[in-house]
């Protein structure tokens, strides 16, 4: 085909849209299934409008080829376990009973039962479910669901593609199930798999699909020979298929790299490419290896990840050369619109001349209708498009908002010595023991406790004038009153206040930070049926008063006990909102760490001993690609210790992290210097703590030993079997027990129980210990 008929045939598409629904409808339906409020007809029902109604939206903006399978009731990862049929063997008797039951079993647990390991989706905030894999593996193919949502949009008279997760990617994310040797590699059971992805593929061909889009996200990182020849065997194989769909493979989130070379020879009839921010890099790659010839070519050219208006003069231009490297070009979002907001149209209080530089999903299928528009007939037929877009760019570059000069020239005048703690940590720990005069295995909680029904009433009432401030504060009064007289009566060492009145760790710094834009409507998944607002880095950032002593100080008023001053630390402010992309990510996060560094040294002059700074995100922020590591990391070290580092020796500084593969980031958990870190580990049974022991980490930690994303209560015994464990890698002396993560998603029953039990299993152990 020509450059000029295969820019005739461009078409628009995309990989995946929101799932939520405007109002959250699925979270809802989900939520009021779990407390038997809607029954499983009626939350299939709210699923099957959803789809529809997302379906409807992309083909009235020129949408050619939907998305079908992008839907899930919790984890498209999850999702596609139930689809080969590899089912934990605890969960077997659940899923059997009742599949859907069974499948939010594996997603949450049971009080019989653990859930599935969660951990983050690459370097993004969503979660995905880890399969569990062993070599007594045996795959089944269960497309039925597959099927089903394919026949829902060709029943609608749509073009429609249906999105699978690839073997490759499945089984590089999978781990090793429970009894299983660790050093077992799940990529061993490949040649197990393809035969189930090929019966499948044969379903849905049968069903009526063209193509099928299986998304290989796992081959933009750094990948050894044996798994690059992996996916080799992996395309070959599916692509020799007989009776099977055109065969669509995507990556995204990165440049493609070694992997590139190995899809553009494989017998598949497309590739889907990511060309934005750091997977700009591909378009340089795929002329190396001669283009795609004979074959179609997804180019995601408009970014899925960020909220900002894109430049469609600069995408056409690479759209453009494209066609040149492919059979034929269609349009793309660079991945799945699962990682942005629904519809910046429906934001009324954010300032029009702000509004217009914001994209989220319905605003990006715009984008990308236009540009195939473009492409197919010419920049003409989108002239008016592209003046309102250069006008769009043109009114954020040049606004007073993006800049603060006396924000920049502090950030310039940072030094080396800001930096750095000024005694050494064997002399800050012996200050901080003789100061704080802690138990052996002191306990503690990540921050939060339970947000309620009644104090996010308080909230929306406060919000609407339904009730004063006064009468707002004296809600959060009791509410900390009553968290600091449970932790007293429960036996916890280091107190925390609760965060009653913060919405979300982030978006509550966020609210009182110059720079920062909060939305009412921006809704993203980060799990299941959590949802966060992830708030929009607009401009330079400066703290113009004081944001948490005032609680901190009446939670401590109440209670001899040291209470914690809690802080969302630098890197997880930039990670968990929408990042400015017209400066390098580490000159922003330097920018938050001295508005940090001022609440720091605020809460220390009010008398708070211990301050923890949560970072949770470190590891999540990594870039995907070794090369890219040293420079994230950095300056990710430097902002985290700019935050805390001008602190008095006797001053303990906590971090926390959770859900993510720390092991990673060792080296750089050690650079933060921090006294404490508390970790996730009851999921993957004190992985972290044997890491933090190989690599010879010389500070307190505390892997945590209370899974809080699952409704089930761990008994005192389980969890001072985890201890013992914990114990095995870091000395006594240098080990916290504590839950995995805050507990605001929880009941206070389960709370109250599972806090009991840990403080129960600490007492235990210390006995244990003091008798040996």
């Amino acid at each position: 085909m020509t450059s000029k008929s295969a820019a005739a045939a461009a078409r628009a598409t995309v990989y995946g849209y929101p799932r939520q629904g405007q109002q959250r409808e699925l979270k809802k339906a989900i939520e009021g299934y779990w407390k038997g409020r809607v029954t499983a007809d009626a939350l299939r029902d709210t699923g099957a409008e959803l789809r529809r109604a997302n379906r409807r939206r992309l083909a009235e903006a020129g949408v050619h080829e939907v998305p079908t399978g992008d839907f899930s009731f919790y984890d498209h990862v999850l999702d596609t376990t139930v689809m080969v049929g590899a089912i934990p063997r605890r969960h077997r008797e659940a899923v059997a009973a009742d599949p859907l039951d069974g499948y939010f079993a594996m997603a949450r647990g049971t009080q019989e039962a653990a859930p599935l390991e969660m951990t983050k989706w690459f370097d993004t905030n969503y979660h995905y479910l880890v399969p569990e894999l062993g070599p007594d593996t045996v795959f089944t193919a269960d497309s039925a669901r597959q099927v089903a949502e394919l026949a829902e949009a060709l029943g609608e008279g749509l073009s429609a593609r249906p999105v699978l997760v690839g073997p490759v990617t499945y089984l590089l994310l999978a781990k090793p199930a429970p009894g299983v040797d660790p050093a077992f590699e799940p990529l061993t059971l490949l040649d197990r798999l393809l035969p189930v992805y090929a019966e499948v593929l044969a379903d849905l061909r049968a069903a009526g699909a063209e193509w099928v889009q299986l998304d290989e996200p796992a081959l933009v990182q750094d990948r050894t020979p044996a798994e690059l020849n992996a996916a080799a065997r992996a395309y070959r194989d599916l692509g020799g298929l007989t009776d099977r769909p055109k065969l669509l493979v995507a990556s995204y989130f990165d440049r493609l790299g070694e992997a590139l070379p190995v899809l553009a020879k494989a017998p598949v009839e497309g590739l889907a490419l990511d060309f934005t921010g750091p997977a700009a890099g591909n378009l340089e790659a795929l002329a190396a290896v001669g283009g795609l010839p004979g074959k179609r070519l997804v180019a995601g050219v408009v970014d899925g990840r960020n909220i900002w208006v894109g430049d469609l003069e600069k995408s056409l231009s690479v759209l453009g050369t494209l066609l040149g490297l492919a059979d034929r070009v269609d349009v793309s979002a660079s991945c799945s619109l699962l990682h942005v907001p629904l519809d910046a149209a429906a934001e009324r209080d954010v300032d029009p001349q702000i509004l217009r530089w914001l994209a989220f999903a319905r605003q990006k299928t715009a984008e990308i209708a236009t540009l195939a528009r473009g492409l197919a007939q010419g920049a003409g037929a989108i002239s008016a498009e592209l003046a309102a877009n250069r006008a769009d760019l043109a009114s954020r570059a040049n606004s007073p908002i993006t800049r603060d000069p006396a924000v920049r020239a502090r950030a310039a005048a940072v030094t080396d010595a800001d930096g750095r703690r000024s005694q050494p940590y064997a002399e800050r720990a012996a200050a901080q023991r003789a100061h704080l005069r802690l138990p052996l295995l002191p306990t503690t909680t990540i921050g939060s406790f339970p947000q309620t029904g009644e104090l996010r009433a308080a909230r929306a009432d406060l919000r609407a004038g339904r009730v004063s401030t006064a009468g707002y504060e004296e809600r959060i009064r009791a509410e900390i009153q009553e968290v600091v007289s449970f932790q007293e009566k429960t036996g916890l060492d280091v107190l925390v206040h609760g965060e009653p009145e913060r919405n979300d760790m982030v978006q509550y710094f966020a609210e009182q930070l110059t720079g920062y834009l909060a939305t009412q409507h921006g809704w993203v998944q980060s799990y299941g049926t959590r949802y966060v607002r992830p708030p929009i880095l607009a401009g330079d950032i400066s703290r113009p008063e004081p944001m948490t002593v005032r609680w901190t100080s009446y939670a401590q008023s109440l209670t001899g006990r040291p209470v914690k001053g809690m802080l969302t630390g630098p890197v997880t402010m930039l990670a968990w909102s929408f990042v400015r992309d017209d400066q390098p990510l580490g000159e922003t996060a330097r920018q938050v760490a001295l508005a940090l560094r001022d609440e720091v040294a605020d809460l220390e002059a009010a008398g708070t001993s211990v301050i923890q700074v949560d970072e949770p995100a470190l590891r999540e922020t990594l870039p995907l690609r070794a090369a890219d590591h040293a420079g994230y990391l950095a300056w990710a070290t430097e902002a985290f210790r700019l935050t805390t580092a001008g602190v008095r020796p006797d001053t303990q500084i906590h971090t926390h992290m959770c859900y993510a593969e720390f092991g990673d980031v060792v080296q750089a958990i050690d650079d933060l210097d921090a006294d404490v870190i508390s970790l996730e580990a009851a999921r993957s049974h004190m992985q972290i703590a044997r890491e933090l022991a190989g690599h010879g980490y010389p500070r307190e930690a505390g892997p945590g030993v209370y899974d809080i994303h699952s409704p089930r209560v761990p008994s005192a015994e389980e969890a001072a079997a985890l201890l013992r464990t914990g114990l095995e890698a870091i000395p006594a002396e240098r080990l916290w027990v504590n839950p995995d993560c805050g507990l605001k998603t929880r009941g206070w029953p389960e709370t109250r129980a599972s806090l009991e039990n840990l403080v129960a299993a600490a007492r235990t152990v210390r006995e244990e210990l003091a008798g040996s």
